[in-house]
């Protein structure tokens, strides 16, 4: 730090020698960057890792909260006593890389949309002009066809307005054509970005599109002063269901949650897939402990059922899974409500399990 000229950064003071925290509440947020800055590299030095960019996004996205559920699996990693790993750092960086790209794609489509919208009004406009151009020009033909004994000039420009106005009829006629075109394209965009964002498993929003709800709900449920909540949910020892039945059993464990989720969704209550086995929710309209009854209530529901392996009929066991649940407006932001529910997440699976646990502000969690 010193080498890059913050020569504050030893010992907490700054360069005038004060403390470097002395001018109270306008360096808290230089605080809160520090400590993210030291996590980072801690991080880094810790495991051995290159300091690449694609490393240093993913601490980022860690320690700084923008992905709770990246920072999960890192610190269940750490706490089963295994080594973070370059490898496993980019498998399981692998998923979110491809939320990226479509992100990306998205982007691109929603400026493709804005242009068709762009050319479809120019094209509007032209026909509509050449349309009225049109009108006027053919009642200046009919005019100098009534003209008796018009001679050669008047002939001749009988014949040039004749030909511009077949000229206009086409152009017309092509610029209909074309609105049709764009028309069409923007129907088939607009039902490529609803395909983009549900989850083909289960058939919910995935998360691109939860995040859309989430900050259109937020600011909705803030102007009305309306309640608001967020949870996480996670299937519990899923990778042994996968490891003892295969697959395709995991899968049908993963839409029966779905399922059993969805039962509660609807114009209060979004349900999406986050991710893997992982689902997230937001409940407004209903307090906290409301919502927690209800998520609780399907907890014990999958907790009561006995499933059955189809292919080998062999019995999958007791099926539970464990969620995290937050008050969104006891934190600063969406986002680090979504990071405090992820964290109650974690204390169930820390816990025993087949839990839902709430997490109150301030960081705390209670059952």
């Amino acid at each position: 730090m010193q080498w890059l000229g913050f020569r504050g950064a030893r010992g907490g003071r700054s360069v005038d020698g004060k403390p470097a925290f002395a001018n109270g509440a306008g360096n808290v947020f230089q605080q809160a960057r520090r400590h993210l800055l030291d996590e980072i590299a801690a991080f880094l030095l810790t495991y051995e890792l290159d300091v690449t960019p694609n490393n240093l996004l993913t601490a980022h996205g860690a320690f700084s909260g923008s992905n709770p559920a990246l920072a999960r699996k890192i610190a269940q990693h750490v706490t089963a006593g295994l080594a973070v790993t370059q490898e496993w750092l980019d498998e399981i960086t692998a998923a979110d890389e491809t939320i990226d790209k479509h992100d990306g794609i998205q982007h691109l489509m929603a400026r493709l949309e804005t242009t068709l919208e762009s050319f479809s009004k120019n094209a509007n406009d032209t026909r509509s002009a050449t349309a009225d151009y049109t009108d006027e020009l053919e009642q200046h033909v009919a005019e100098l066809d009534q003209v008796q004994g018009t001679g050669q000039i008047l002939s001749s420009l009988a014949d040039l307005a004749k030909a511009m106005l077949e000229r206009t009829r086409k152009l017309e006629t092509d610029m209909r054509r074309s609105e049709e075109e764009a028309k069409a394209l923007r129907r088939s965009l607009e039902k490529a970005r609803r395909e983009a964002e549900i989850d083909h498993m289960t058939g919910l929003p995935n998360r691109r599109a939860f995040e859309a709800v989430l900050e259109r709900e937020y600011r909705d449920a803030r102007a009305s002063f309306d309640p608001l909540t967020v949870a996480f949910c996670d299937i519990d020892h899923f990778k042994r269901i996968n490891d003892t039945h295969g697959h395709d059993a995991g899968d049908r464990v993963i839409r029966l949650i779905a399922e059993m989720l969805a039962t509660i969704s609807d114009d209060n209550c979004h349900v999406a897939r986050h991710g893997g086995e992982e689902f997230v929710m937001l409940f407004r309209g209903i307090s906290l402990s409301e919502a927690h009854k209800k998520l609780d209530g399907l907890r014990e529901q999958m907790a009561e059922r006995r499933l059955r392996n189809r292919k080998t009929d062999e019995p999958l066991g007791q099926i539970t899974f464990s969620a995290g649940i937050a008050d969104v407006f006891d934190f600063s932001d969406p986002r680090a409500a979504l990071k405090a529910a992820d964290e109650a997440l974690y204390t169930a699976k820390q816990g025993g399990r087949n839990q839902v646990i709430i997490a109150p502000k301030g960081g705390a969690q209670a059952a």
